[in-house]
């Protein structure tokens, strides 16, 4: 498996994936916001490849704002991991964060966060599995004026 930064050239590749980790939205927006992810300084996506097939998808960025449960800024921060289901199992999703984590240390982080949905049991395991520790949980509240 060839896991490595996305190109510009492999952005259809990255929406695809995308649009299964977040199904909501357009398609042709996930493209705009892959464009400035793929090109930002502060940002990257990883995708693995089984030859010329795309197999996993993650997401990092650096977060300057307030992290839950971290000291220091930046973070580094795994917005998404997604695994095509004939490759979960395999242990590629903890691939694919390792090169996210190391992304990160390599811009001077020294902690690493995500989140997860409260129903999402399996990435729950994948985070506590991989050495994450719960820092909270939250309930987001919204109104319209």
């Amino acid at each position: 498996m060839d896991i490595r930064k996305a190109e510009m050239n492999e952005l259809n590749a990255a929406v695809e994936l995308a649009m299964h980790l977040w199904p909501d939205g357009e398609r042709q927006e996930r493209l705009d916001e892959l464009k400035v992810l793929v090109t930002g300084p502060e940002s990257v996506i990883f995708l693995a490849w089984d030859g010329e097939i795309p197999a996993a998808y993650a997401q990092c960025q650096l977060r300057h704002d307030y992290v839950e449960g971290c000291d220091s800024s930046p973070v580094g921060y795994l917005e998404g991991v997604y695994v095509e289901p004939a490759y979960r199992g395999s242990g590629l999703a903890a691939q694919m964060l390792e090169k996210c984590q190391q992304w990160s240390r390599e811009r001077g982080c020294t902690e690493f966060a995500s989140d997860c949905e409260l129903e999402n049991g399996a990435s729950l395991r994948f985070h506590m599995k991989n050495g994450f520790e719960e820092a909270g949980r939250i309930i987001c509240f919204v109104k319209k004026l």
